[in-house]
């Protein structure tokens, strides 16, 4: 049920719409630009059902022979069912069936970059519903890659990394239970890099930042007898990142990437070409990391990764205490800290 703000968003609009002296092609087009304007801008979660809400006033009122007007519609409907927060698979599901609609009319009638657009977020829900056991892996992958036919890196590099990043978490996202996982994991890393190879730190930050993380985090997990190359490739990634990433600007994530690099720097001895000397260093770092990861997400509201952080400090606490004090160097676990 939409709240008293969103209910009253709603009927100022229809009520704006009715009293316009418009074509009702006009009139679709203008409920369409007002559940956009609600959708990119919401002031409250119930801004998002109102937006659901037009659209679907859009679609009652578009008269059936406008087909391509229709499909533009339900395809924007997708991605506001799309946007709705909720644990059940309800209003996924749905905007499943609003992109597969609207994809047979905008393939035949449509311009290439909406379709490409549609085939996009047609991924990202069927990666969604995937991971809910509702959808197949494969139907994201199938649909990622008929959106780089259009979105590719010469004329969409923006898209064209967001599209390799989509990918590659969804190969990750395939159980490691048969003889190509490893393929799959390095075709994940080569998706990663691929989009690095589009975007700069300067002209695309956020999803230069955003592959880099990502990047880190596929070679850290990476299945391999190279671990501590990997490991110490995924440290340069993430550094990569927090060029970006910073406790001012993105806080959650530049919380998510120092806990990342905790978690590598964790498993990684303080001199790679020493590695009996001991890893007292690397443990001291990681503490920082999560302490100050913790802090982050538990002032913004994140308590679960919090819970886990704090669960990693205890255990980085007590493999601090059984180090040799021969692996000391004299100077000691700081006091308090």
């Amino acid at each position: 049920m939409l709240s008293g703000q969103a209910e009253e968003a709603v009927r100022a609009a229809l009520a704006a719409v009715e009293s316009e002296q418009a074509s009702i092609s006009e009139k679709v087009e203008m409920l369409m630009e007002m559940a956009m304007g609600l959708q990119t801008r919401p002031k409250a979660p119930e801004d998002i059902e109102a937006a659901v809400e037009l659209y679907e006033r859009a679609l009652l009122i578009c008269p059936p022979d406008h087909y391509l007007l229709r499909a533009r519609v339900a395809a924007r409907l997708g991605t506001a069912l799309q946007a709705i927060p909720g644990e059940t698979t309800e209003h996924l599901e749905r905007a499943r069936d609003e992109y597969e609609a609207a994809r047979a009319v905008l393939r035949d009638h449509g311009n290439d970059e909406e379709l490409a657009e549609l085939e996009m977020n047609l991924g990202l829900v069927a990666q969604s519903l995937a991971g809910m056991g509702r959808a197949k892996i494969t139907d994201a992958i199938a649909a990622y890659q008929r959106s780089l036919r259009t979105f590719n890196k010469d004329a969409h590099p923006k898209e064209f990394a967001v599209l390799q990043n989509n990918l590659a978490t969804a190969f990750l996202s395939i159980p490691f239970s048969d003889e190509r996982s490893k393929m799959r994991e390095a075709l994940a890393v080569q998706a990663f890099e691929e989009g690095l190879n589009v975007v700069t730190l300067i002209d695309h930050p956020s999803e230069y930042a955003m592959l880099q993380n990502n990047l880190g985090n596929a070679l850290q997990y990476a299945s391999s007898s190279h671990a501590v190359e990997n490991n110490l490739r995924a440290l340069e990634a993430y550094d990569e990142a927090l060029k970006v990433r910073t406790a001012e600007t993105t806080p959650l994530e530049y919380a998510n990437t120092i806990s990342n690099k905790a978690n590598c720097l964790w498993n990684l001895p303080d001199d790679p070409e020493q590695p009996a000397d001991g890893n007292r260093d690397n443990l001291l770092q990681v503490r920082a990391y999560y302490r100050e990861a913790q802090d982050i997400f538990a002032s913004n509201g994140d308590a679960e990764k919090a819970s886990l952080v704090d669960d990693a400090l205890q255990q980085i606490a007590s493999e601090l205490e059984q180090i040799p004090a021969s692996q000391q160097n004299g100077a000691g676990i700081p006091a308090g800290a």
